[in-house]
């Protein structure tokens, strides 16, 4: 798997990194798919460890993965594919403001068949403050509620 990710990230295909919290691994989030040309694209996959999941760590991740891929990579578009019945992945795009743009229908082979997935997506022109301010500033606005 290291190699495949090393190999996808020195073609420019891929960007692949690690994320922790207080000095332990907790996850991992890919930017995968990058297509240059008219269509500068990528889309994001992720998981965390239960134990710091609500706690802010994944939807901080990605804010700094998109803000990266769209200030210093030069993306234009992100997406981020998930599966209908994961909620919690759901809250995380959710809680950063991505756009729901639908429904692809058995789109990848999980566990043995062909699993539908929702399309979020966020282009550079959502974000011109950078999506990691705008999720700090959500955080602040709301932290009288639990939201995170």
């Amino acid at each position: 798997m290291v190699r495949h990710l090393r190999a996808e990230a020195s073609a420019g295909r891929m960007l692949p990194f690690v994320i922790e919290y207080q000095g332990r691994l907790v996850g991992q989030l890919t930017v995968a798919g990058i297509t240059w040309g008219s269509m500068c694209s990528g889309h994001i996959g992720y998981w965390v460890d239960e134990a710091v999941a609500g706690r802010g760590v994944m939807p901080t991740a990605v804010a700094l993965a998109v803000d990266h891929c769209f200030r210093t990579v030069g993306l234009h578009r992100i997406e981020v594919c998930i599966r209908p019945e994961n909620a919690p992945s759901r809250r995380v795009v959710e809680k950063l403001g991505f756009r729901e743009e639908g429904l692809r229908p058995r789109y990848l082979h999980i566990d043995g068949a062909w699993r539908d997935h929702l399309v979020f997506a966020l282009t550079a022109e959502e974000v011109p403050e950078g999506l990691l301010r705008r999720w700090h500033q959500a955080r602040s606005r709301n932290s009288g509620q639990n939201t995170v």
